[in-house]
């Protein structure tokens, strides 16, 4: 590697894997997006050099980019690319196909790297990115495939033919006038509006046609948020159950702070850049760590959403959900997020929603227990109790599944219509300072199946994981999704409140979450950044 000088400078490393050693390019943030553009402008700009006819198409891959050229000059792109290889430390390899995992990567300067590849269809050019100390390695699924388009056609038409599917056509015109386009507009990871125009990529007017499946509305986000730490709000809390400050401070270990907000936030920077805006819902509280100056956040306090001063200061988080939609600018379309909840992979707005508007919901395989309401239940279950009872009156259809713990995907309007088709449940729960057995729980279950009921959400999969930190396979379940990261969101739940177990909860999550997301995102003051110090590859091999 040294006598190809591809470790020349001070801004590249190597990094181990199992498949063998890569050269990374050190960048101060890598996210994949970033990763993305990055290998489709090298590629663009060496087949610019070389005067190479080329078309960046849209390909199914959000996370990756495709180019189209001729086979015909196959021998051209290829000396291209070997020189763009041996300048930038790029590797070749064979994209993932159906039925077919993706090909080792391997240095792209030399002939040797080539001859495996000499009659691939496609053909991928990946420079590994990474952050400072080889911190969250971005690899080969965030590369740029070339495309070989063979030439063909019948009853003189002349044209270039897909070597595989792509979303908007199969063939282009053999001679067609190139325009020039946003690079935004070649994958969903992009913000659909709002977004400052990028770099202009080479294109043809058939891959810039307007498609039904796309989302062209914007979408926030809102948190929910306590530091149960904070001995204001204990003594808040204690003032309402009546009981004296210490009496309730000895319990505080249930309140144990693991900053889970600050990775939360962290994965939707990396996983979700097109949300448009993150509202905090608090009571009087601000993280420390949190830039709240930021143009991308607002915080929100509780007397900013309630209209009614006498219930609060509220210490139950039903209550706090029925006010969401009182958030002043708040999208019709937003995810609504808890702190424990996480994004794990990327994701894109039609994860969550379809293009006309309509929501998706995820039910989970834990059932609401069909008995009435009882003392002896638990808050999630009496407030599925009570939805049921809500939608059975309503529609004549019982509920019987509990929502996964994803983030929720939520429509103002729909939360508006339920405040005003069932206002004495709302009002009663929005009364409730602590949780009680008359609560519903509106965000996260009775929004979905009323929106479903009516026509205007639908069931849908995300690739998920619960993890119950009391459970003693945790380690190693843990272990393994930082290994594979292949979930695209993941729950990380607290079920006990011993100070022992929280201890060793806080021992074992905090360097998981350091190492899964060990990158400061934009929300975060750059006094209390934190960064792992360890090299973390992500995921297997790399992403």
């Amino acid at each position: 590697l040294r006598r190809a000088g591809l470790l020349a400078g001070t801004d590249r490393m190597v990094i181990a894997a199992r498949r063998g050693a890569h050269v990374v390019t050190l960048v101060p943030s890598p996210t994949p997006l970033f990763a993305r553009a990055e290998n489709l402008r090298l590629v663009c700009e060496a087949l610019d050099r070389a005067r190479i006819d080329h078309f960046v198409i849209r390909c199914y891959s959000n996370v990756a980019s495709a180019v189209g050229v001729r086979a015909d000059q196959r021998a051209e792109v290829v000396r291209a690319l070997s020189a763009l290889c041996a300048e930038e430390a790029g590797y070749v390899s064979q994209p993932p196909r159906r039925g077919r995992a993706a090909g080792r990567p391997r240095f792209g300067g030399t002939r040797r790297a080539w001859r495996p590849l000499a009659a691939a269809p496609v053909v991928r050019f990946t420079r590994f990115h990474a952050g400072p100390g080889g911190r969250l390695v971005l690899g080969p699924a965030h590369g740029c495939d070339i495309e070989f388009w063979e030439p063909g056609g019948q009853a003189g038409e002349r044209v270039l033919i897909s070597p595989r599917f792509n979303r908007t056509t199969g063939s282009v015109p053999l001679v067609g006038e190139p325009v020039r386009a946003p690079d935004q507009l070649f994958t969903r990871l992009a913000p659909a509006i709002g977004w400052q125009p990028g770099p202009l990529v080479r294109t043809r007017p058939e891959f810039l046609t307007r498609l039904p499946d796309e989302v062209r509305f914007p979408i926030d986000v809102v948190y929910t948020w306590v530091d149960g730490s904070d001995p204001q709000w204990q003594r808040r809390r204690a003032a309402l159950a009546g009981e004296g400050y210490h009496a309730q401070a000895a319990n505080a270990a249930r309140y144990a702070n693991r900053d889970e907000l600050r990775y939360s936030l962290r994965s939707l920077y990396m996983y979700a850049p097109w949300v448009r805006h993150i509202y905090l819902v608090t009571d009087r509280q601000v993280p420390d760590w949190l830039a709240v100056s930021h143009p991308g956040i607002t915080v929100v306090d509780h007397h900013d959403i309630f209209d009614d001063a006498d219930v609060l200061p509220t210490f139950n988080s039903h209550a706090i959900e029925t006010r969401l939609h009182h958030i002043d600018g708040l999208a019709e379309h937003f995810l609504y997020f808890n702190d424990d909840v996480f994004l794990g992979s990327p994701v894109t707005p039609q994860d969550f929603f379809l293009a006309n508007g309509v929501s998706k919901f995820f039910p989970s395989r834990a059932l609401i227990p069909l008995t009435p309401v009882g003392p002896g239940d638990v808050p999630v279950s009496a407030a599925g109790k009570n939805n049921r009872t809500l939608l059975e009156e309503r529609f004549g259809s019982a509920i019987t599944q509990k929502m996964k713990h994803t983030p929720h995907a939520l429509r103002t309007s729909v939360l508006a219509e339920i405040e005003k088709e069932f206002p004495d449940a709302v009002r009663a729960t929005m009364a409730s300072r602590v949780r009680s057995t008359s609560d519903i729980s509106v965000p996260s279950s009775l929004h979905h199946y009323y929106a479903f009921l009516t026509g205007r959400a639908v069931p849908a999969q995300l690739r998920y994981d619960y993890f119950d930190l009391a459970q003693p396979t945790i380690r190693t379940r843990l272990a393994k999704l930082l290994r594979a990261r292949h979930c695209q969101a993941f729950c990380l739940n607290d079920t006990v409140s011993s100070e022992h177990d929280l201890e060793d909860q806080l021992a074992l999550v905090r360097p998981f979450l350091d190492a899964y997301f060990p990158l400061p995102s934009p929300l975060e003051r750059a006094v209390t950044r934190q960064e792992t110090p360890q090299p973390c590859p992500s995921p297997s091999p790399f992403p």
